[in-house]
């Protein structure tokens, strides 16, 4: 965990930095800030450690937040009155990709679930109204077998739109709610997610960003259907 938080702060030194910047015109427009984004996580984590999971969760999801359950449900009614379980999940990001106005941004990592259980979680977190960061659509993977802990924590910055499309694109004066959060895009279009959920419940997700002119796969994760329980129907979705 040393090891990340110096990252983190390696990070804040490093990266673009956030606010507000001039576009040429007189108007301002925010810029992205991944070190901000991992603090964030790394501040979810240590809460769940230290106050319970769920509460952690509760804490730091939007109020619209979703997750599959195996189908998608809303996180905030799924956990009301949730007990917190005994032992913590412990999690921690080795990557995060920020749309360039820094709206959105995805962070991923593995995590060590109370059973021993290791898997790979996905994150699409957005910068609510006050700056903070929220998320709004959390999924958990299986954590790859060659699987090795990085140096560094990763974080990768969309390319921007030129400033004609800044000037020219409708921007949101606040953090949107959205109806379902399974696929969307950050505000100025340079960070894109899609989940597919099948039929059986498995399911698969795409992050794309701007890259060299251009929409670019940058994360892929796909999800095997849930097992039932022995004499139990499997679930579909």
């Amino acid at each position: 965990m040393h090891r990340l938080i110096a990252a983190a702060l390696i990070l804040a030194t490093t990266a673009c930095t956030a606010g507000r910047g001039p576009l040429g015109d007189g108007r301002l427009t925010a810029r992205a800030n991944p070190s901000e984004v991992i603090a964030t996580e790394l501040a979810f984590a240590r809460e769940a450690r230290e106050k319970g999971t769920w509460t952690a969760f509760r804490e730091y999801a939007t109020k619209d937040a979703e997750w599959p359950g195996p189908q998608w449900e809303s996180v905030q009614a799924a956990l009301k009155g949730a007990p917190d379980p005994a032992k913590a999940i412990v999690w921690e990001p080795d990557q995060v990709w920020a749309s360039c106005d820094g709206s959105f941004a995805l962070s991923s990592g593995p995590a060590t679930h109370p059973t021993g259980k290791r898997t790979r979680f996905a994150t699409i977190w957005q910068r609510q109204d006050n700056g903070e960061y929220r998320w709004v659509l959390d999924q958990g993977f299986d954590l790859e077998d060659s699987y090795a802990a990085p140096e560094m924590i990763s974080a990768r910055v969309a390319d921007c739109p030129s400033a004609r499309n800044f000037r020219d694109g409708r921007r949101p004066d606040r953090a949107r709610r959205a109806d379902a959060w399974a696929e969307g895009q950050s505000d100025d279009g340079t960070l894109t997610w899609r989940t597919e959920l099948r039929a059986d419940c498995g399911r698969t997700l795409v992050v794309s960003a701007m890259q060299g002119g251009e929409m670019r796969e940058v994360f892929r994760r796909v999800a095997a259907a849930p097992q039932a329980p022995a004499g139990a129907t499997p679930p579909s979705c």
